[in-house]
């Protein structure tokens, strides 16, 4: 393949980043309504907290890295907890690498929607496996929000989520806030981990850096002033896209077909 083929560019603002296909992923977060998924991706990236409730049909961030000279990028897609098109959210667990299934510690309903979510991931990644050939692990962390909230309110033990990953080294089990950020940045750390994914992509372990700084924000030597002992920054891209649906049905008949061993997806256009 071309250096083209291998490399997948990324605009946002004034700046071009170039971040290697083989270093870009997709987080899939899914989830019944109103249990906070949103929330916690606000935690992740912007370290904060929104009180008013806004239901989410889909919604895709993209945040890059560059972490000791390597750049590496992570797409979000934080689904609706309606699912409304089967299809679709059939499409966003062909194309995901690491998952968050979030459920809400008041509501049982919810905890068993994440044993559905479960289930069907499991059985549609065996599916793309056993076509693909691929060996990969499925890194996957089942989180139970709103912990904040008092026992008398709790619809879910403890050792019931734990249950639900107890036979899997691969997926994990944390009891958040998203409204007091208690173990957000723990859930992530573990499940970066599980991905073999730097330590670095987890809120607390990189330098946030804004979008002005993109231009030499790929450099190597990039370093900010009265930084120090600091190698790893993370910028959001204000003005990313989620790739066409036509882009990852393509990226998922490559996969099957064997038609090329990069990763590389649909490029980010700027509206």
């Amino acid at each position: 393949f071309q250096d083209q083929a291998m490399m997948k560019t990324m605009s946002g603002g004034n700046c071009n980043l170039n971040v290697p296909a083989k270093n870009s992923y997709r987080m899939v977060v899914l989830g019944a309504s109103r249990v906070g998924k949103s929330s916690i991706v606000s935690r992740f990236l912007n370290g904060r907290f929104e009180d008013q409730y806004t239901p989410t049909i889909e919604d895709f961030h993209r945040k890059v890295y560059n972490i000791r000279g390597d750049m590496y990028q992570l797409d979000i897609l934080d689904t609706s907890g309606n699912h409304p098109f089967p299809a679709m959210r059939r499409l966003s667990i062909l194309t995901g690498d690491v998952f968050i299934l979030v459920f809400s510690l008041d509501n049982r309903e919810s905890f068993d929607e994440v044993k559905r979510l479960q289930k069907q991931i499991l059985e549609v990644k065996s599916c793309l496996k056993n076509k693909t050939k691929e060996s990969a692990d499925l890194p996957m962390v089942i989180c139970g929000n709103k912990n904040d909230h008092s026992e008398i309110f709790r619809k879910v033990r403890t050792d019931e989520g734990e249950n639900l990953v107890s036979s899997d080294e691969n997926c994990a089990y944390f009891e958040v806030s998203a409204k007091k950020n208690t173990n957000v940045d723990e859930m992530f750390y573990v499940l970066f981990s599980m991905a073999k994914l730097p330590h670095e992509m987890s809120p607390s372990l990189h330098r946030k850096i804004s979008i002005q700084y993109g231009d030499t924000f790929q450099q190597k030597s990039f370093r900010m002033r009265r930084v120090k002992d600091m190698d790893a920054y993370g910028m959001i891209s204000p003005f990313a896209r989620r790739p066409s649906v036509n882009s990852d049905l393509k990226y998922i008949k490559s996969k099957v077909l064997r038609e090329g061993q990069s990763r590389e997806r649909e490029k980010c256009t700027v509206q």
